[in-house]
């Protein structure tokens, strides 16, 4: 008799413990779908002007003036052409210029006096311009025999020394502009078309870590490339105070788009249910800490496995993820405690 009094309370006790075990749920914020995101690509910074200078007349190089890596200011002299044969050209020319210049005017002179024919004014005029743009083309030669920087730069590389005759149009060195430098990416068409979605650029190095260099778009490529991407190029703003990137470095490139604000909310697909084939959810009410059950309406599921809601839920509500069909209305639960950043792995 006594033994079976003792086991009857023992079994009520159990089962009362089991009533008052509260069970712990993982919750997450429904997050507002469409709200402003960013996508990273990699990037190269290259420099803002790259050309290749020549002359534009041929003959032999008289002397070169700058080395590889060395600064330049705009207009500066960077080589030299042996001008001589040039120089005789243009003097000649210019004696020719002179004599036929001053029979032309004698003769447009008479002509205003009525004293020659129109037929020899003509001859005049016409012969005087073709003189004129025949002289006006040897003073650019002589003037081309000098190479001169076309903006302020570096010396990248010399592909040919002094006394080395080249042909018109031959490089003889290239050069990079000491301006700010740009970035150039590539972006798939999925991206492209959202183009009018792009809000701000970043962009950060491994060297400096802690560093976000802020660009402006230049340009986008509306043709795609061989590998059926669009390339951007961007380039640096202002930041006081630091030294930019290099041409040649590599970069991630991190591009803002505008928010959308499209009142619809986002979850896991897990933390749907149904009740009577009516979509719902777990709602935690952090006062009491208990659940409620509250329907929703689903408007798209998508790829990567997300429910997209557009009535029956506010962006920033607490819904349960994980383990819903084992729940109750009006449930006491404990929350999942959160991961430490420096427990990786939940191993501590």
């Amino acid at each position: 008799m006594s033994c079976a009094l003792v086991l009857s309370i023992s079994g009520c006790n159990q089962k009362t413990q089991e009533k008052n075990v509260v069970k712990t749920v993982k919750v997450q914020k429904a997050r507002a779908y469409g709200e402003a995101k960013s996508l990273s690509f990699p990037g190269k910074v290259k420099a803002a002007s790259e050309v290749k200078l020549a002359f534009r007349i041929s003959g032999p190089i008289a002397r070169l003036y700058v080395r590889e890596g060395q600064l330049v200011g705009k207009g500066e002299v960077l080589a030299e052409m042996d001008s001589r044969d040039y120089a005789l050209q243009l003097a000649a020319t210019e004696a020719e210029y002179r004599q036929i210049k001053a029979e032309a005017e004698r003769v447009i002179r008479l002509y205003e006096q009525n004293s020659v024919s129109e037929n020899d004014y003509d001859k005049a005029r016409l012969g005087l311009q073709q003189i004129t743009a025949k002289y006006e083309a040897h003073k650019n030669a002589v003037a081309d025999t000098k190479l001169r920087a076309p903006f302020s730069g570096y010396i990248q590389k010399r592909y040919f020394d002094s006394n080395e005759t080249v042909a018109a149009g031959m490089p003889i060195f290239s050069m990079i502009s000491s301006s700010s430098p740009e970035v150039e990416i590539n972006i798939p068409a999925s991206e492209y078309i959202r183009r009018e979605d792009f809000e701000a650029f970043t962009c950060n190095f491994q060297l400096y870590p802690a560093l976000d260099f802020p660009l402006e778009l230049i340009s986008i490529n509306h043709k795609a490339n061989l590998n059926q991407l669009y390339t951007l190029r961007l380039r640096f703003r202002e930041l006081p105070g630091t030294t930019l990137p290099s041409a040649g470095m590599t970069t991630m490139v991190n591009i803002a788009y505008k928010r959308q604000s499209s009142g619809l909310v986002s979850l896991p697909l897990s933390a749907m249910f149904q009740i009577n084939d009516q979509p719902t959810v777990w709602i935690y009410n952090e006062a009491q800490e208990s659940i409620n059950a509250r329907r929703i309406t689903v408007s798209e599921i998508t790829n990567d496995g997300r429910i997209i809601i557009s009535k029956g839920l506010e962006a920033g509500e607490q819904v349960v993820t994980a383990g819903v069909h084992f729940l109750s209305e009006g449930e006491k639960v404990k929350l999942l405690p959160q991961a430490e950043k420096t427990n990786i792995g939940g191993l501590l």
